[in-house]
Order: C-alpha cells, then structure tokens, then sequence
C-alpha cells in the first residue's frame, strides 16, 4: 500500500524550503536558495517527483513571501503580485507548481502559513487569536481572529506600517521600494545592513544597531497588540535569532503600554506573551503542509 503525504513548500526572500510528510516528526525536506522564479520552481518541482515515487502526493501546499492574490475567484489567484523581490512580480507560482505535478494546489502567505503550524503544532495551540510576525530579509505579519487565517480585502501587510521615525536619532530614509521608512523599509534584515555597512549576523551584540531594532519592533508590537488584541503574539525570523533582542523586545513592549492594557497576561507574563515559535525554522513549511490538507479535505 502506497503511503499518503503531502507537500509544503516555504518560499522566503532568501531561501526555498520543501517538505513532504503529514506532520513534523516525519517530514521529508531540503532547502535552496531562492533565485529566479523558474529556476526555484524548478528545483521544488524536481525534490517533489523525486521523494514522492514511493508515496502518493495528495496535496501541496504554499506559504509564500507576497504580495499574493488569495481570491480564488479572481484570474490571478495565485499569483505573487507587485512584491519588492526582484524578478518576482506576477509569477503564478500555483499554476507552474499544479502543471507540473497535477494534484491541487494552495497558497497563502509565508506568515499565514507560519501561524497555521504553530496553532496546530505549535506556540499557538488552543488559541484562536494571535499573530505571527516574522523578521529577517523582510517583515511580515499574519495569523489567526476567531479561528481563522487573517485575509479580507487581500491579506495582512504588516510589515508596511507607519511607525514613528526619529530622523535625529535614525537619519537612515528607509529601503522600501514602495514606502521608504515603513516598517519593513526601517527594521527588516535589509534596512539594517544598508543602514549599517554589515550583514546584522556580524553586527555584535552590543552594537547601537540592536537597541534602535528593539525599539522599533516594540512600536509595532504596541499597534498590533492596540488594534486586534492579539492572546499572543509569535515572533520568529533570522534577526530574532541575536542574543538578548527578544528580551529588549518585550521590555520596550512593556514600557511603552505604561499599563494602559489591564490583562495579566501582558502585565504579569509577557515572557510568555511574547514568544520565538515552537516549530522554529520548520514554522512555515508546517504551516504549508497543513494548507494541502485542508485544501485536499475540501
């Protein structure tokens, strides 16, 4: 009898990362870098017919960098939009994937995915609403109100908030494309090493550049926190990965909501209110996996 699996694949600003399997402990996985859009595809395309020949692929699923098209109804559904990433914009990445291995084929974003894991499998569980936000090459942000994945109009683009900018303090204008000093344009992987000179591994950790990412990390948190009162909010990516900036994090957080929202969770426990993701770097590939599922299940 041939074994059942599905498919995830997390597309990121740097690197591509496949899964086959039905739930973390067994999966199947490799990652590569991420370069043009057909070359990537491809080399996904390829790691699926390979691992799969002993077993029935049912299912794949996406969490992928955007912005995406989400409307099934709409003639791009599936398509990566007008996203920053080079050579990127309007690339239907579902119909290059579902052409080439005929099983059906969800997408949603690359922190929607991450959210869904983590409520299934990981930081998450028995919560119906929080946020995922992820900081690295770029910022985004998704997650769960009353049990379902954070969409509307298109879907969250959390990284593009307005935050309070101190030109004295941060004379830096910004690398958005789109915004210049939004929040992914001030604290996202990028900005920091355009800002600084260096890749923000090799900043140290008591570097001046830490003390103003914090700060402006707990800006964002405080908006998020005022406006969908999120039960906990889930903070992964590379730049979270510094020594101490989580801590600095929910310091600041704490700080800057001077007791203003009364919930014990928040002014009693914010070690656990603001957290890493359980299912660390597999966050998005899980959450990928679980989008076949329930798109097979349909």
């Amino acid at each position: 009898m041939i074994d059942q699996v599905y498919g995830g694949i997390e597309t990121g600003g740097t690197k591509f990362v496949c899964a086959i399997g039905t739930i973390p402990d067994d999966l199947i996985k490799t990652q590569f870098a991420t370069t043009s859009p057909d070359e990537s595809i491809e080399k996904a395309i390829d790691f699926f017919k390979n691992t799969s020949r002993q077993k029935q692929l049912t299912a794949i699923g996406i969490a992928s960098f955007g912005p995406l098209d989400l409307d099934r109804n709409s003639p791009t559904y599936g398509y990566i939009t007008n996203t920053p990433k080079h050579s990127w914009s309007n690339v239907n990445i579902v119909q290059k994937i579902r052409g080439k291995l005929d099983v059906p084929v969800s997408i949603d974003t690359d922190v929607n995915g991450a959210a869904l894991g983590e409520q299934v499998w990981g930081a998450a569980r028995g919560l119906d609403t929080f946020i995922y936000l992820t900081v690295g090459t770029g910022f985004g942000g998704g997650g769960m109100i009353n049990g379902g994945l954070m969409h509307g109009l298109l879907h969250p683009e959390m990284g593009h908030i307005r935050i309070p900018h101190d030109w004295k303090k941060d004379p830096y204008h910004g690398c958005c494309p789109f915004h210049g000093d939004c929040l992914e344009g001030l604290a996202s992987g990028i900005a920091m090493e355009l800002r600084w000179g260096q890749s923000p591994e090799k900043l140290p950790s008591n570097h001046p550049a830490w003390e103003l990412e914090a700060s402006y990390l707990a800006l964002a948190v405080n908006n998020f926190i005022c406006t969908l009162s999120p039960q906990r909010i889930i903070i992964g990516g590379g730049l979270m990965k510094n020594p101490g900036l989580m801590a600095a994090v929910r310091h600041k957080v704490t700080e800057k909501l001077n007791g203003y929202i009364r919930s014990e969770t928040i002014m009693k426990d914010m070690d656990h209110y603001l957290v890493a993701p359980a299912l660390g770097d597999l966050a998005g590939v899980v959450g990928a996996l679980e989008l076949a599922k329930r798109n097979q299940s349909r």
